[in-house]
């Protein structure tokens, strides 16, 4: 049977809001019985944008992560909300805003903090994926028809097609420890959840300093090569999609003509290393 999924590309989010503004026009206010009561007017981003600095002036670059209910198969609200919560056979998770009332402990069943308490109408709600929408025939979640670079897709297929894509495009899942079995993928999730180590290469010649094109840049860890890059045009190297807070990385740093430069670093959080001169 086919189910709906969403598909992120974090490469494309440009943190317009757009999403998040579309969801509030169109929950905010009003009641849709069966699927979601009103969204409060403040308080509440049901889809919520994620936001990671990465690296140091000059080299520096900024990820924009859309968050929202990831209407997991295996939901822990679900398991927990016995009649007041119930996953559709097309994939959408539901807490229903009549029988969820007073069931604040939803609300910590989530890994991912996407279920809101309502404070004034004491229920705990979600983005239900548009699903008022959907069952009127509709393609598209409004967040998607909202944005303007295309990051988000919605699609309705075959889980074993949605496995293909996975894998062919490289889609990754938020907190896959937690083994929710999320419906929500995202593309280039890297940009978000791994580090890079950067810097210049420069050199003196004749008193003036400049940068080195195509020196060639080791990045070791124990001793066994990691991966291998040449300087671009700025002197600049970067190696990314590297774990945060793994350790010690040796960076060697070869051009013709020019003694050997070793660096010795430690990487916590993305950095960058500055100038290097040779």
């Amino acid at each position: 049977m086919q189910k709906w999924n969403m598909i992120i590309d974090v490469a494309e989010c440009t943190n317009c809001n757009l999403c998040t503004l579309s969801a509030m026009d169109e929950y905010v206010g009003n009641d849709f019985p069966g699927y979601a009561a009103p969204m409060p007017k403040h308080g509440h981003k049901w889809i919520n944008i994620l936001q990671k600095e990465r690296g140091q002036v000059p080299m520096i670059d900024i990820a924009y992560v859309p968050t929202m209910c990831n209407h997991c198969d295996d939901a822990p609200c679900l398991s927990k909300g016995a009649d007041a919560v119930k996953k559709r056979d097309d994939g959408i998770l539901i807490i229903d805003p009549q029988r969820a009332r007073g069931r604040r402990d939803l609300v910590e069943s989530c890994p991912y903090g996407h279920i809101w308490w309502n404070e004034e109408l004491q229920i705990p709600q979600i983005w239900p994926f548009d699903a008022h929408l959907i069952d009127q025939g509709w393609q598209q979640t409004r967040g998607q028809q909202a944005c303007p670079t295309g990051a988000m897709r919605s699609i309705k297929v075959e889980d074993a097609e949605m496995a293909r894509l996975v894998r062919e495009e490289g889609l990754e899942v938020m907190k896959p420890e937690a083994g929710t079995k999320p419906r929500v993928y995202y593309k280039n999730l890297w940009r978000y959840s791994k580090c890079f180590i950067g810097g210049s290469v420069s050199a003196e010649v004749d008193g003036v300093v400049d940068c080195v094109e195509g020196a060639s840049v080791r990045l070791l860890k124990s001793g066994h090569l990691v991966a291998e890059t040449a300087s671009d045009n700025y002197g600049d190297f970067k190696f990314d999609k590297l774990d945060e807070d793994s350790g010690a990385y040796v960076i060697e740093i070869e051009a013709a003509g020019r003694r050997k430069r070793t660096i010795e670093t430690k990487l916590g959080a993305s950095i960058n290393l500055g100038e290097i001169r040779l």
